[in-house]
Parts: C-alpha cells; structure tokens; sequence
C-alpha cells in the first residue's frame, strides 16, 4: 500500500537540526539530477498564479516530483499561497513509494535551505532577525534562521499590520523574542539578518537601509518579474545563490539589474553547491553585506520527502 503522509507527519519527520544537515549533505554531494522546473501561469484573470512541475531524482536509489500550485492572493482568503503533492517512487524500480503533502514539504525545505546559507553568509554573532512578509512562508523562515545563529530579536514586518502581529504573537508563544514593526526601513536597518518571504513585484528591501555586515536572504520572488530587493542592494552585495541555472534564469532580483546593466552574472560569488563542497568561502569580510538569492530546487524536495519516508 502506497503511504500518504500529511502535513502533520511532513512537519514531524523534518525538524531543522535533521533537514538542514540533510540538504548540506545533497548541495556538497551533488548527485542528484534536476532539470530545469516548468512553470506555468494558471491564475484566473487579473490574478497571477503558477503552476509549477519540478522533477528530480538520484539515480538507483530514489526519484520524484513536485506538483505545487502558487496562488500569491490566496493571503486575503486566509488561505496559505503554495500547496501541491509531492510524489515519490523509488529509483530501482520505479514503484510509487509515497505521496507526500507539498505545502509543509515546501515550507520547510526552503527555510532550512536559507538557514543553511545564512550558517555559511551572516555573521555568527547575528542576533536581530527582521522578518518580512507574513505569509504562511515567513513563519518557518523566522524558525530556521533561530535554528542556525543566536538570534535574541525578531523584528516582524508585514503590509498588514494585524497580520504582523499576529505572526509575531505565534513565534512569541513558541518562545521566540519576536514583536511586530511598523516601519520597514526601521526594522531592516536594525537587522543583523533580514529574511524576505513575499510575492512582491516593487523591491521591499534597499539598499540603502541595510546595515554593513548583514546578512539577506531573498526566497519570495521567483518568477522574473517579482522582486523583493532594489538594483542597489544587489550590486552593493555580495551575491550568492541556490543554483546557477535556477536564479540566472528565474530570479527577478538578479534579472532585473541584469536588464538594466546595474549588475552581471559573473558577480555572483558562489553557489550552495561550492559553499557546501568548500570549493569557495563564505563570508570574508565581516562588514560585507551578504544576499542569498534562492528560487527553489528540486534536490531539495526529493531530499526533504525521502527523509519523510524514511530514506
């Protein structure tokens, strides 16, 4: 019998302390074969959605794909914007081995792979955390970034003031020292990491704002034309990235400097893959701003839903 797992048991098999070693493992390994995701615009008229298709597989051992649904406006319906399956079989055989809820899956594998960047980028004294964006998203990055580093502040900021509070009011019940942020430029300037989780389309983060020695991590915008950072940010940074192939082809932070000649590909500094394998460092410069820039990657749901089924 094939097993479902729900979101309840996704979010039990994938603590931090056990995904993020798992993913740093993968990225250094570099074994499992991906090609690049399709996507697809699906959303009813006046309302961007996408429909996205991201296979990947280690061979003789497991493979799998994800389907997920990301519906950015489903935030006023108090609805979570991603949601999809996750389907895995094993790699000997092709035999279907589980069926596996996506939104958790994908929740919890993006989070751990920005803590896992920010455990190679942001200072390890770094104690203010500035959340941005209040989706079902920025709740597990803020767990994820206190997994990695002492994080003593958590600045919550949101367009909604009373969904800041009251993302600010979970973390705070889970005993974490988060409270919310009225101003953005505020939150961001007192922040040693700012972690940006949205579906925004005009840049949020400055970089003007950001003080010298912080950390950003950018995972919200996946799509060429949404953007979470300005053209100053990125080329006053030191860029790093998920992928190559993923954020050069799909990431509008970088995209959009590129198209107006403010930055070029060649600037970025390294990929998870050669932070992880230690072919290059990470932070150097403890006054260097830092920007991890991911869009998602397939090897990290086959490597978070094998751990759900017990690979």
């Amino acid at each position: 019998m094939v097993r479902i797992y729900t979101a309840e048991e996704v979010a039990a098999a994938l603590p931090y302390d056990r995904l993020i070693p798992a993913l740093r493992a993968a990225f250094a390994e570099a074994a499992v074969e991906a090609p690049p995701r399709q996507a697809y615009e699906v959303g009813p008229a006046g309302q961007p959605a996408h429909l996205l298709a991201m296979p990947a597989w280690r061979r003789g051992q497991t493979l799998g794909v994800k389907l997920v649904n990301v519906f950015p406006a489903n935030g006023a319906k108090g609805l979570g914007a991603v949601s999809g399956i996750y389907v895995l079989f094993d790699g000997e055989t092709g035999a279907l081995r589980a069926i596996v809820e996506a939104e958790t899956l994908t929740n919890r594998r993006t989070a751990a792979t920005s803590a896992l960047a920010s455990a190679f980028l942001s200072r390890p004294q770094s104690e203010t955390l500035a959340v941005v964006g209040t989706g079902h998203l920025a709740f597990h990055m803020a767990m994820a970034h206190c997994a990695v580093r002492p994080i003593s502040r958590i600045l919550v900021w949101g367009r909604s003031a009373a969904r800041a509070q009251d993302l600010a009011r979970r973390l705070a019940d889970l005993g974490l020292p988060a409270m919310a942020q009225e101003d953005l430029v505020d939150a961001v300037a007192a922040a040693d990491i700012v972690t940006c989780a949205t579906t925004s389309t005009e840049p949020l983060v400055l970089g003007r704002d950001v003080k010298p020695g912080a950390h950003v991590d950018l995972v919200g915008a996946f799509r060429p034309a949404m953007r979470e950072s300005d053209d100053a940010l990125i080329v006053t940074g030191d860029v790093y990235v998920d992928t190559y192939a993923g954020a050069l082809a799909e990431a509008g932070d970088l995209l959009q400097p590129m198209a107006s000649g403010a930055w070029s590909p060649d600037r970025v500094v390294a990929d998870l893959h050669e932070l992880c394998a230690g072919l290059k460092p990470g932070r150097t410069d403890a006054e260097a701003v830092t920007v991890f820039k991911s869009v998602g990657a397939a090897l990290e749901d086959l490597v978070a839903a094998d751990l759900v089924a017990g690979g």
